[in-house]
């Protein structure tokens, strides 16, 4: 899976997404310190324990750079930024039977919009898996000779 490359100018508005979701309940926030347990907890049992060690270095960074999506006070998804490498999007995931409700697309916004606020103008998203997803969703370009890029040292 390749890299790919996002322009922050040109995101789609935030405010949208977050009402759409909001009409279900869900509310998309900035993790807690106090959440690290019982998010990473949650990583390694919906996704991977190479996810939730991921996501546990934004919980050093300040602000801390992981965003959780919850509904009825549980959590159903994440989304981590600058975990991985500098200007980097992801891990991210939502539980399968919240998929395709915006739960995603809200998550990644915010990271996106919180790797702008650092000044950023390009944000890289790591080995991504939907490409069509982020194509059509953020203007993601593949990035030219970027499979399996800093993941090599996984697939020895």
């Amino acid at each position: 899976m390749p890299d790919l490359l996002v322009n922050l100018l040109r995101l789609p508005t935030l405010e949208s997404v977050l009402t759409a979701i909001a009409e279900s309940d869900v509310v998309v926030r900035r993790a807690q310190p106090f959440e690290i347990t019982t998010l990473l907890e949650f990583v390694e049992r919906e996704f991977s324990v190479a996810w939730a060690d991921e996501v546990s270095v934004g919980f050093s960074n300040k602000p801390v750079s992981v965003f959780i999506a919850t509904a009825e006070k549980e959590i159903i998804g994440f989304a981590a930024y600058e975990c991985t490498r500098r200007c980097f999007f992801g891990p991210t995931g939502v539980v399968e039977n919240m998929r395709g409700r915006g739960v995603g697309k809200a998550l990644l916004l915010e990271c996106l919009f919180a790797l702008r606020d650092m000044g950023y103008v390009y944000g890289i998203i790591g080995r991504a898996g939907p490409i069509d997803f982020y194509q059509k969703f953020v203007g993601a370009v593949v990035i030219p000779d970027s499979d399996p890029g800093i993941y090599s040292e996984l697939l020895k």
